[in-house]
């Protein structure tokens, strides 16, 4: 090639290399196996937001289902911007509502490692309904955390600084139950607000109690996480239902913490009883979205049927909670592995 044309080309090639670069770290954040603690950490607080969402009692009532305002906090990274858009994740809470130690403490630390967070409070959101613990699982339901899951994708898609295709959906518990239905095609073509879909699904510590009778899926991984000494979590029937997911198109892992509780990333320290098991409960959500308890075979169409359901399968022998620092690093460890694989693999 003469000197002359080569010296014309080089520019334009430099000039392609330049643009199709990333633009900058922001935009990929690599997250550590032993995460920052807060003790010593300052992170960004969060900031209160409102978005648009709605109210489904049962899947099935999610096209006539009443409007709702959801409420959480955002947690932005302060690198955060509109050239240099971050991935996210959106956290949904457990029965107990939004624990200091667990869903802003993982905000913070992900907002820290260059990861937008978006903590929900569904209950929050739906006081006027409910206060009590018991009255809250009977008047807001898990459809109700999934309607306002896909209306906080909707809203961080509004958000000029938060990459919408890279977020990854995790709860805990009741939040993790949550966080699994979301991944069901059927349950995204009902209330996503935008046709948008998660980029990846967590589930720690999540009752397995309900089997799909389309187990269509998104096609996103999920990662479930939990203990070995977790009662309330049936390994059986999460292995069934892992299965329902990777016949639907999802590749799905499940990482067993050898001694570990249930809440192993909560307040309290020490193993200590609580609450009702729904281990022994059993569902299966049919191709209109109505749950049937698989014993009673009674619709839980309503909060008079699903209290009966509830009442009747639920062993009131309760489960054990304990704080495990320990196993809360190791889960660290694994969900920031699965949160770098889904990011990356968006790109």
């Amino acid at each position: 090639m003469p000197h002359r044309l080569l010296a014309l080309l080089l520019p334009i090639l430099l000039l392609g290399f330049f643009t199709d670069a990333r633009p900058t770290a922001a935009a990929e954040p690599r997250l550590p196996a032993l995460w920052p603690d807060l003790d010593d950490l300052g992170g960004p607080d969060g900031t209160a937001i409102a978005f648009p969402s709605s109210s489904p009692y049962t899947l099935a009532d999610a096209a006539s289902a009443p409007p709702e305002e959801a409420v959480g906090r955002l947690y932005l990274p302060q690198e955060a911007s509109a050239d240099a858009p971050v991935p996210a994740v959106v956290l949904l809470h457990g029965a107990g509502g939004v624990i200091s130690t667990r869903e802003p403490t993982y905000a913070r630390q992900l907002a820290s490692l260059g990861v937008a967070a978006l903590v929900v409070d569904s209950f929050a959101a739906r006081r006027d309904r409910a206060a009590g613990f018991v009255e809250r699982l009977l008047e807001i339901t898990e459809v109700m955390l999934v309607a306002d899951a896909y209306a906080a994708l909707a809203y961080l898609e509004s958000r000029p600084e938060v990459d919408a295709d890279r977020v990854v959906l995790t709860g805990f518990s009741y939040g993790g139950m949550a966080s699994t239905f979301a991944l069901y095609s059927q349950v995204a073509e009902a209330l996503s607000l935008n046709g948008r879909r998660f980029a990846g699904h967590v589930a720690f510590y999540a009752p397995c109690i309900a089997r799909f009778a389309r187990t269509e899926t998104t096609g996103a991984p999920l990662l479930m996480l939990w203990g070995d000494g977790d009662a309330i979590v049936d390994p059986d029937r999460c292995a069934e239902i892992a299965g329902d997911l990777e016949a639907g198109g999802s590749s799905v892992e499940r990482i067993v913490y050898p001694g570990a509780v249930h809440q192993w990333d909560g307040r309290f320290q020490g193993p200590r009883t609580i609450g009702r098991n729904l281990a022994p409960c059993s569902f299966r959500v049919d191709e209109d979205g109505v749950a049937w308890d698989r014993s009673t075979f009674l619709p839980m169409l309503n909060r008079l049927l699903r209290q009966t359901s509830l009442g009747l399968c639920t062993d009131s022998g309760g489960y054990m909670i304990g704080r495990d620092d320990a196993v809360r690093s190791r889960s660290n460890a694994d969900f920031a592995t699965f949160l770098e694989q889904v990011f990356f693999a968006t790109r």
